[in-house]
């Protein structure tokens, strides 16, 4: 399977509120892309569009060759494997260890011997630095370590693509800077396509090769992290200067 995306002229609405409108959105294989936009903005949408959560108003969505828009539940099953994300709050499971946590899919499939599956799951917590993690809850882990297993569980099968929903909103500026190294080292050493969607300005500009600012439910504008960063579009001027709130209003 291809890890290109694409998505054509999507529409989507919530109880009359247009999210989405003819959204268009291209991102070639193993490219790292930022969406940026305030909260509400439709940048969630986006990523469950593509896990196939939400069927479009009308528009198409590509995943490489496949058009997914439409696709019954289980045809996209195989499609799902492929791709995986890593939420914002981490959404790890209270019940189970991180090790259970990361090994989750593993564990479900049962092609695997326990001692196989806790090496892979060894191998990707220590590469994302928290290997001693294994025996501990979700409780006892802060929400930087939370990030990290997240990432690891994400790896565990390696994705063609990682889906990166506000990757460091609510962590502080130090594990901010190093939860957005270990992006850039995860995306170097792996080479998935990366979508990762925030609202956070500046830092988020520390992972962001390629950036799409979304206003208004559109692409507004796409380009190189430093073309966005010194645009001469007003919109996208107030929204890096952390002014986007006065008399122009985001969705």
């Amino acid at each position: 399977m291809s890890s290109s995306i694409r998505m054509e002229k999507l529409c989507y609405s919530v109880g009359g509120r247009q999210i989405l409108e003819d959204f268009d959105f291209c991102l070639e294989r193993g490219v790292n892309r930022t969406i940026l936009g305030v909260s509400g903005a439709g940048k969630t949408t986006i990523l469950k569009l593509l896990l196939g959560l939400l069927q479009p108003d009308s528009g198409r969505v590509f995943i490489g060759d496949t058009c997914i828009t439409g696709l019954r539940e289980s045809q996209y099953m195989q499609i799902r494997k492929r791709i995986a994300i890593v939420f914002q709050g981490g959404a790890l499971f209270d019940s189970m260890t991180v090790g259970e946590n990361v090994g989750y899919r593993l564990f479900e499939e049962g092609r695997l011997s326990q001692d196989e599956i806790e090496r892979i799951v060894q191998e990707k917590l220590r590469f994302v630095g928290v290997d001693a993690a294994m025996n501990l809850y979700p409780a006892e882990l802060s929400g930087g370590m939370k990030k990290r297993v997240a990432l690891a569980r994400a790896l565990l099968l390696k994705p063609k693509i990682i889906l990166f929903d506000e990757p460091t909103t609510g962590l502080d500026p130090i594990i901010k800077k190093a939860i957005h190294q270990l992006i850039r080292e995860t995306h170097a050493r792996y080479g998935f396509t990366a979508v990762i969607v925030s609202h956070e300005i500046p830092d988020i500009f520390d992972i962001a090769q390629n950036v799409a600012m979304l206003y208004k439910g559109r692409l507004l504008q796409y380009g190189k992290a430093s073309e966005i960063i010194n645009s001469d579009n007003p919109v996208v001027s107030q929204f890096i200067s952390g002014s986007l709130d006065g008399p122009i209003q985001m969705l």
